[in-house]
């Protein structure tokens, strides 16, 4: 049985801007196939541009229903990870949220305050969720359903002033 649950590793990044507005950035930049030994906050690079950090190991769930989301996600040609970063106080963010489901990534995107990232799947997690689909995927068929044509005469019929059909 495949995994419904696992970990993995996210990466930040805190980028230097030029503008009069704000000083710096942060943003999702990465995702490890696990959780790394780093303690969150570690910094793994520093430029004079910018600096990235381990920001921890965080829970991607997946779900049966989904599974024609996550194959759409697979067979984009960009398999990614969605990344919600959520302010903590006024210089430090922490991730949110972690997902594989790219409409849901879509409805974090929507959210105020928060930044959302795609970020590159690792092939290891791509296994893990090829995996998840064949043992849950179930094709359905779509089936467009037909209304019920109106019926001019019906309302014709109606004598004015009475409310048919209601006491």
């Amino acid at each position: 049985m495949p995994e419904d649950r696992f970990e993995v590793g996210i990466i930040v990044a805190r980028r230097r801007l030029k503008g009069p507005w704000a000083s710096h950035a942060w943003l999702p930049v990465g995702a490890l196939p696990a959780a790394a030994d780093a303690a969150p906050g570690t910094t793994l690079s520093e430029t004079e541009d910018e600096t990235t950090f381990y920001a921890g190991s965080y829970e991607v769930s997946l779900h049966p229903g989904a599974t024609a989301h996550y194959r759409d996600n697979l067979v984009s040609g960009r398999p990614s990870l969605w990344v919600a970063l959520r302010s903590t106080d006024e210089d430090a963010y922490a991730v949110a949220s972690v997902t594989a489901d790219p409409y849901e990534g879509e409805a974090m995107a929507e959210g105020i305050g928060e930044i959302v990232e795609a970020v590159p799947m690792p092939p290891e997690v791509q296994a893990k969720l090829v995996a998840f689909f064949e043992a849950f995927h179930v094709e359905r068929k779509f089936e467009k359903r037909k209304r019920d044509r109106a019926d001019p005469e019906a309302l014709a019929r109606r004598t004015p002033g009475t409310r048919e059909g209601l006491p």
